[in-house]
Parts: structure tokens; C-alpha cells; sequence
């Protein structure tokens, strides 16, 4: 049985810190998410990765939510994830943007349209987490 989603609250992470999450996409996934930000209704990253979700193929869409409010998606085509494959994906956050590193060595910048300085929330929704680590 997969467990697919993680909440995490009151996590310190703050400008210049990474946090580091390692994990199994499950082999029948359409898609995961990871979200960080201040709570579910103020996020700074919004990141879906669909395997084919909402006619998307193989795209990443990036986003933010503020006040519950979305902002502009910024897509990516290039698709490093395989269902049923191990994967780590690493955030960033910095004054400016967050800096996604995805295993393999794919980068992706999004800017910090919110302009947080901390990101006391995580969620992560359809990959199974199996480790989660800050630096």
C-alpha cells in the first residue's frame, strides 16, 4: 500500500536553506505535488508534476496561491521523472526565487512572488516520501 501524501507544519526552513526529499513515484501516478509556502492558502512553490493530468503530458506546471488566490503557471517541458521511479527533489529558498534541483541535475527556477522569507509549510501529495532532510 503507498502512502502519497505528507503534511508538514512549523518546519523552520528560512532564506538560504534546501530542503531535501527522496521518494518512490508510484508506478501508476498521473501526477505529485509538492507545495511549499506559509499554509494551504499562501504558497510559494506550487509544484505538479503530470505524467498525463489535465491534458498535460509529461509537463511540470509551477505556480503560486496567495490567499487562496493562483498566479500565473510557468510550464516546463523538460520531464525528468519516470512512475515507479526512485527520485530526489531538492528546494531552495531564496530572496528572489525558489531553485528546484531535480535528480539527474535538471534545474528549475521560480521566482518567490510572495517574497517569503520562511516556508513553514510542506505538502506532497501522490509520491511516497521516504526521506525528508534540511540543510
Amino acid at each position: 500500500m503507498w502512502s502519497k501524501e505528507m503534511e508538514v507544519r512549523n518546519m523552520n526552513f528560512k532564506l538560504g536553506d534546501w530542503v531535501n526529499i527522496m521518494g518512490i513515484i508510484p508506478p501508476d501516478a498521473k501526477s505529485f505535488l509538492i507545495n511549499l509556502g506559509k499554509d494551504s492558502s499562501n504558497i510559494a512553490l506550487h509544484f505538479s508534476a503530470r505524467f498525463n493530468l489535465l491534458g498535460d503530458v509529461n509537463t511540470i506546471v509551477c505556480n503560486s496561491i496567495k490567499a487562496g488566490s493562483w498566479g500565473k503557471e510557468q510550464r516546463e517541458t523538460a520531464f525528468p521523472f519516470k512512475q515507479g521511479e526512485k527520485t530526489e527533489i531538492c528546494m531552495h529558498l531564496e530572496e528572489d526565487d525558489v531553485t528546484i534541483k531535480i535528480s539527474g541535475g535538471h534545474l528549475i527556477h521560480f521566482p518567490n512572488r510572495l517574497g517569503f522569507e520562511a516556508a513553514p509549510y510542506l505538502y506532497v501529495d501522490g509520491f511516497q516520501v521516504k526521506s525528508l532532510k534540511m540543510e
